[in-house]
C-alpha cells in the first residue's frame, strides 16, 4: 500500500496471494489512512453495517405492506448487529482486525445490501437497476470470499424454491441473476495465479472437496461449531427483537399479519435448512486448509452466523405473530421480551469491556516497540529482533517456538529491514 497504492495492493492480491481482488480494494480503502485506518475500521465498519441491516429491515417492511412502531426496525437492526459482532467467541477477530473482518464479516453485510434495489424498485428502470446491483455484487462477494459465495448461493437458490409457482418472475431474475455474478466472481477467483500459489502454499492444489475425509472431518468440524452456537445463549437477543416485531407489526388499516400455515411452514423449513447447508458447505471449502483447527477458526463462522441471526429474528416473529392472534394482551409478553434485549447487551458488554482493557495495553507496547524499531533503522540497523505483542489469540508474527511465517516477512518490509527475529522481551 505504501509503495505502489490501490494497483499494487490489487495485483499483489490476485497475482501472489489469494487472487481475492475484491478483497484488495476493502484493504486499500482502509490501509490507504496507515494505522489510524486500522484504528478507525471497527467503528466506520459497524457504522456501515448497522445502516445496511436498518435500511434493509425497513425496506422489507414497506415491500410487505407492513407497519412498525417508530424505532422499532432500528432496534431490530441494532440487536442483530450487537449479537452478530459480539456474541462471537473472538470479537477481535470478527470486529477489531480489518484483516478477518473484510473477508468474513463485512462480506455477509454487503450480501445483505444488493437486496435494497430490489426491495426499492417500483419502476422497470428501478428493476433493472436492481439486476446489474445484484450481478456487480454477486462479482465483488465471489472475489472477497469463498464462504460467502457459497452462503448466498444456497440462500438465493432457497428463494427460488420458496417463490416456485408463484408470479415473481422478477424476483427470479434478480435470483438468477446474483448467483450468475457469484459464480462468475468465484471463478475469476478459483482461476487468479494468487489462488493456485495459495492452494501450492496450503498443499491443496488438486484436493477434492469429495474426499471422503474432507466430508467426514467437515460434518464433525460443523457438529462441534453448531454446538457452540446453538448454547450461546446470547443469540437469544435476536429471538426476542424478532418476537417485539412479530407482536407490533400491523398490515393494511393497523390490523393483525395473517399468515398461511403451510405457507409459513414451508418458508420456516426451507430457512432452516439453508443454514445447516451453508454452516457446512463454508466448513466443507474451509477444511483443506484449516483442517480440525476449522473448529476454532472462528472468523470463518461469520459468513454463516448472519443467516443464523436472520432465522432466529424470523422464528421470533412467527412466535410473536401466533401469539398476536391468540390473545390481545400482550403488555407482559413485551416487556419480556424488551428484558432479554436489554440482558443480553449487558452481558456482551462484560467481555467487551476487558477486550478494551487488553487492547489499551497492546496499544501501549506496540507504540513503544514501534519508536523504538524507527529509531534503530534510522541508526542504520538492517536486522532487529521483534517481540509478539498478542492480543485475543494472535499469533503474527511469528508461530510457535519463534518460527518465522509470511507476517514476519511484512513487519520487515514494514520498517525497511531485512529480517526480524523473535524475541521474549520488548525494547
Amino acid at each position: 500500500m505504501r509503495d505502489e497504492g490501490l494497483s499494487g495492493m490489487v495485483g499483489k492480491f490476485y497475482l501472489g496471494d489469494n487472487g481475492r481482488v475484491a478483497n484488495a480494494v476493502l484493504v486499500w480503502a482502509y490501509a490507504k489512512f496507515g494505522v489510524a485506518g486500522h484504528q478507525w475500521f471497527a467503528l466506520v465498519s459497524g457504522g456501515v453495517m448497522l445502516g445496511v441491516l436498518w435500511a434493509v429491515t425497513v425496506s422489507a417492511l414497506r415491500r410487505a405492506g407492513l407497519t412498525a412502531p417508530r424505532g422499532l426496525p432500528l432496534l431490530v437492526a441494532s440487536m442483530v448487529t450487537a449479537v452478530f459482532l459480539f456474541a462471537t467467541p473472538n470479537t477481535y477477530k470478527t470486529f477489531y482486525w480489518p484483516a478477518a473482518s473484510v473477508s468474513h464479516t463485512i462480506a455477509p453485510v454487503l450480501a445483505c445490501a444488493a437486496a435494497l434495489p430490489l426491495l426499492r424498485a417500483r419502476s422497470r428502470r428501478g428493476r433493472r437497476c436492481a439486476l446489474a446491483a445484484a450481478f456487480v455484487a454477486g462479482l465483488c462477494i465471489g472475489t472477497l470470499s469463498e464462504e460467502t459465495s457459497v452462503v448466498v448461493l444456497v440462500v438465493l437458490s432457497a428463494v427460488l424454491l420458496v417463490i416456485a409457482g408463484q408470479r415473481r418472475g422478477h424476483a427470479r431474475s434478480w435470483c438468477v441473476t446474483g448467483m450468475a455474478g457469484t459464480v462468475t466472481g468465484t471463478l475469476v477467483l478459483y482461476t487468479s495465479p494468487g489462488a493456485r500459489i495459495r492452494r501450492g502454499r496450503f498443499g491443496t492444489d488438486g484436493v477434492s472437496f469429495l474426499a471422503p475425509d474432507s466430508l467426514l472431518g467437515s460434518l464433525r468440524g460443523f457438529g462441534h461449531i453448531l454446538g457452540t452456537v446453538l448454547t450461546t445463549w446470547a443469540y437469544l437477543g435476536a429471538v426476542a427483537a424478532g418476537l417485539l416485531l412479530g407482536l407490533l407489526i400491523r398490515g393494511a388499516e393497523g390490523r393483525r399479519v395473517v399468515v398461511s400455515p403451510v405457507r409459513l411452514w414451508r418458508t420456516a423449513c426451507v430457512a432452516v435448512l439453508a443454514f445447516l447447508l451453508s454452516g457446512y458447505l463454508c466448513t466443507l471449502v474451509a477444511y483443506p486448509v484449516f483442517g480440525e483447527s476449522v473448529t476454532t477458526s472462528t472468523r470463518i463462522w461469520n459468513d454463516y452466523l448472519l443467516l443464523y441471526i436472520a432465522v432466529l429474528v424470523g422464528a421470533g416473529a412467527l412466535l410473536g405473530l401466533a401469539l398476536g392472534r391468540r390473545t390481545r394482551h400482550t403488555g407482559a409478553v413485551q416487556a419480556a421480551g424488551a428484558a432479554v434485549c436489554v440482558a443480553v447487551c449487558l452481558a456482551l458488554a462484560v467481555p467487551l469491556w476487558r477486550l478494551e482493557a487488553d487492547m489499551r495495553v497492546r496499544a501501549v507496547k506496540w507504540d513503544q516497540q514501534d519508536r523504538w524499531m524507527r529509531a534503530r533503522v534510522a541508526a542504520g540497523d538492517r536486522v532487529l529482533p521483534y517481540t509478539p505483542v498478542s492480543v485475543a489469540g494472535m499469533v503474527e508474527p511469528f508461530r510457535q517456538h519463534g518460527r518465522r511465517v509470511w507476517p514476519a516477512l511484512c513487519v520487515a518490509d514494514y520498517y525497511h529491514l531485512e529480517r526480524i527475529t523473535y524475541s521474549l522481551r520488548l525494547p
